[in-house]
């Protein structure tokens, strides 16, 4: 089938803006003729992206006990080793959640991208764009024993993904949305640098493909963001190159039990610019109709940095689009008019 999307620019999720209105309205200004869909910005505490998950549905839960507190002296963790630890109970063997906070903001925001869609703010024809972490982003403050520990607490986050799927697909009509995959603790997973993990890295990653991207409806767009987190640097780990990247992207086209739509793949730090080493795996990408873009837009050096970048790749990989190498909503700026006047910039001059 034809591919159905086809915009120069993704909009990975996080912007620079103190609410879903003022996210919407910036991001439907800067970026609407430049993208298939818009994000709400995730604002407010999403802003801490996982942490919201860790804050609003792990740390409540009755039989889960926190085992550690962050050190920070802010009270904020600075990078991955100082957020909360997490276990489950002794003696409990099953996790329930009744409903899924995540999703409750979105049919909110959705509510809000409507009237201003109404108004004329937002364009017509523009999806509404909702990201989603996969199950080992979402709960990776089980460190504790997280051999035990995690298997039972992916069954009941699975469980409540599927309910909660059904829930937001009946709110939002499909032809008005664009799900994305968020895919980051998996990631660094797969590359042996979480010391908390357990064995079966792949399984973490290959099992919700299979299991949970089917129970989307064919008409509603749907997209992967592989990435190494942005928490504090940008990236937080940067690979050797991107094998790993491709293989996660390859086989989630052929696992997910239905289209995909776009692929997010993440770039590298700004020295590896012109490393052809780098990029050379994007010859073996099986992307089938999805659209690739490739987070190769980083503040350290706009657009610059973006065409050195593009013009590497562009070696391997004939066409694809840009996006930031992550959300942007906490990145270094002036003021967030500037940011997203910047990577607007950066966007036109990736069309050549």
């Amino acid at each position: 089938m034809a591919p159905r999307v086809t915009s120069d620019l993704l909009l990975v999720g996080s912007l620079p803006a103190a609410s879903t209105d003022a996210a919407l309205r910036a991001a439907s200004e800067f970026f609407g003729d430049l993208v298939f869909a818009l994000p709400d910005g995730e604002t407010g505490p999403r802003a801490a992206w996982v942490g919201y998950e860790r804050e609003r549905l792990v740390r409540p839960h009755p039989d889960v006990e926190t085992v550690e507190e962050t050190s920070s002296p802010t009270g904020i963790p600075r990078h991955a080793y100082e957020t909360p630890v997490f276990r489950i109970r002794p003696g409990v063997t099953e996790l329930h959640w009744d409903s899924w906070p995540r999703v409750d903001d979105a049919i909110a925001s959705y509510q809000a991208f409507r009237g201003l869609r109404a108004q004329g703010v937002i364009p017509a024809g523009l999806r509404f764009q909702v990201g989603l972490p996969f199950p080992s982003s979402a709960l990776n403050g089980f460190k504790a024993d997280f051999a035990a520990d995690y298997p039972v607490a992916e069954r009941g986050f699975e469980d409540l993904v599927a309910r909660e799927l059904r829930r937001l697909t009946a709110a939002i009509p499909p032809r008005d949305l664009a799900v994305q995959w968020d895919v980051a603790y998996e990631v660094l997973d797969l590359e042996g640098v979480l010391a908390w993990t357990a064995p079966g890295a792949w399984e973490r990653f290959a099992g919700p493909v299979g299991r949970l991207t089917r129970l989307i409806p064919p008409e509603i767009l749907v997209g992967y963001h592989l990435c190494y987190g942005t928490f504090p640097e940008w990236p937080m780990y940067e690979a050797r190159d991107m094998s790993l990247l491709v293989r996660m992207a390859n086989y989630a086209v052929a696992n997910s039990g239905r289209p995909v739509d776009w692929l997010h793949l993440a770039g590298p730090r700004y020295l590896r610019s012109e490393d052809a080493r780098f990029f050379r795996p994007l010859a073996d990408l099986d992307a089938g109709d999805a659209r690739v873009y490739l987070g190769i837009v980083l503040p350290v050096d706009g657009v610059a940095g973006l065409r050195r970048r593009q013009a590497t790749a562009s070696a391997h990989l004939a066409d694809f689009g840009v996006a930031r190498y992550c959300g942007f909503g906490r990145q270094p700026g002036r003021d967030g008019d500037q940011t997203m006047r910047d990577h607007r910039q950066a966007a036109l001059a990736s069309r050549g």
